[in-house]
């Protein structure tokens, strides 16, 4: 991998990258962030660049948590990390055939546009195939950091795998993600 120019933005993943995964949570009080997430945020904001979100919630569709109880969790998540720039929300279900559920592009591409920055200098940094087919969906560029969930396939996939998250930044403030 070659280094290329340093990103205007990067997004993240909620669960199993910012914070720890509770299916389908709709409690703020549970919300814990990952190992190193809170550094890891820390660098790209003393960087000077925005970050956002972006995080498919099915459960709203399926019916499971409200989008109240998602709008919650979120607020847990920007106090304990000191807010984000932008928040795209997927409210549909895995069959409903939205442009916004990963790994479809449509969060990656509001995203940059609610920052005012080209897609193409925007990194996703998450956990999953998912994640990285959103990125390049949107022709942005895109790290994994491998967790319990992550199916073998999707790292031998991904172009850029980081070892957590502090690296996954580390990758993409010097213009090594893919």
């Amino acid at each position: 991998m070659t280094s290329r120019t340093a990103p205007l933005a990067v997004l993240f993943d909620r669960d199993n990258t910012l914070v720890a995964d509770v299916p389908y949570n709709g409690d703020p009080e549970l919300v814990r962030p990952m190992p190193g997430a809170l550094e890891a945020v820390a660098a790209v904001r003393a960087a000077g660049l925005p970050i956002g979100v972006v995080s498919n919630q099915s459960g709203i569709a399926r019916g499971i948590v409200t989008r109240e109880q998602v709008d919650a969790v979120n607020a847990r998540v920007d106090e304990l990390f000191g807010g984000f720039d932008t928040w795209q929300v997927c409210p549909h279900g895995p069959d409903d055939g939205c442009l916004c559920r990963k790994p479809a592009p449509g969060m990656v591409l509001q995203a940059a546009e609610a920052l005012g920055v080209d897609p193409a200098r925007t990194v996703v940094i998450g956990d999953i195939g998912a994640d990285v087919g959103a990125a390049h969906a949107a022709g942005a560029r895109a790290v994994l950091v491998p967790t319990s969930v992550t199916r073998q396939q999707e790292v031998w996939a991904a172009d850029a795998v980081a070892s957590d998250l502090r690296d996954a930044v580390r990758m993409a403030l010097a213009g090594d993600a893919a």
